[in-house]
């Protein structure tokens, strides 16, 4: 059975710093791109970023140098550190495992920036 459990969210202030976890369990971990997304109720689904099996990272524009990505496979984790959040980045954020053909998500976890 295919796993993949996020961690990490909750409630920051502006300006504040959060890092989020996903566990995956049930794959060849790494063989996977792993990647986050979010989801608010206004918005649906878009792509934060990702990283491939062979390291190589991307970031949608709006992340602006303020999140990091990285993956530890010892540990079948992916990682999303966000710093400098600010009220736009509150959303349901998930984790995703894709190669081809396959692709898997975790149930998400809320991060909500506010004062």
């Amino acid at each position: 059975q295919v796993q993949l459990v996020e961690a990490g969210g909750g409630l920051v202030q502006p300006g504040g710093t959060l890092t989020l976890s996903c566990v995956v369990t049930g794959i060849d971990f790494n063989s996977y791109t792993m990647s986050w997304f979010r989801q608010t109720a206004a918005k649906s689904r878009e792509f934060v970023a990702y990283i491939t099996s062979g390291g190589r990272i991307k970031y949608e524009d709006f992340v602006q140098d303020r999140f990091t990505i990285s993956r530890e496979n010892a540990k079948s984790t992916v990682y999303l550190r966000m710093e400098s959040l600010n009220v736009e980045d509150t959303a349901v954020y998930y984790c995703n495992a894709r190669k081809v053909r396959e692709e898997y998500w975790g149930q998400g976890t809320q991060v909500t920036v506010s004062l």
